[in-house]
Parts: C-alpha cells; structure tokens; sequence
C-alpha cells in the first residue's frame, strides 16, 4: 500500500491537542507535504521513506520558532509517531488517512 495521501492528525502538545491535516507526496524513497493545522502550516523538509516509516523535519514559527523532528510510521489507514520539539520534549502524533 502506498503511504501517499491525507491524514487527519492530532498531535498531543503541552497547549493541548494540535489537529491538522498531514500531506504525504511520494516520490520514491522520499516525499514532500505539509501539516496544515490550528497553528498554520508547516512544510515538510528532508522527508525520508524507509519500509512503512516516514523521517521528516519542519519548521515551526508560531507560538515560538522551533525545528521538528518527526516519525511515524503508516500501517494501513493509520499514522502514529512522535514528534520531538527540542526543548519543549516529545510528543505524539496519531491519526487516520482520509483521502
């Protein structure tokens, strides 16, 4: 199954749970997207695919400017990883594709 597509994500910060939209665009053994959420949107950089995991990075501005690294891996409809936010610790990320 190909890991492109839309999901629906939450991820679990310290202010409380952050929805959005998650996009995954394969190409190969990389991919590009963005997280659309109630913060903005964030770019995803230096995305990487290895099996069913995808290894990404992206650049929050708002509350504060901060770089996160992120996995998750897909197993069938469903995403779930963390998201490691430098000094404000890790967090979950979960959800299910919706298109």
């Amino acid at each position: 199954m190909s890991l492109a597509g839309t999901y629906a994500v939450a991820v679990k910060t310290p202010m409380g749970p952050q929805n959005g939209t998650f996009t995954v665009v394969v190409d190969g053994d990389s991919f590009t997207g963005a997280l659309n959420g109630d913060l903005g949107s964030m770019a995803v950089t230096d995305g990487k695919i290895s099996g069913n995991t995808l290894v990404w990075s992206m650049d929050m501005k708002v509350p504060l400017p901060v770089t996160l690294q992120c996995e998750a891996t897909v197993d069938g409809d469903a995403v779930s990883g963390t998201v490691k936010a430098g000094v404000f610790g890790t967090m979950a990320i979960s959800g299910n594709r919706v298109a």
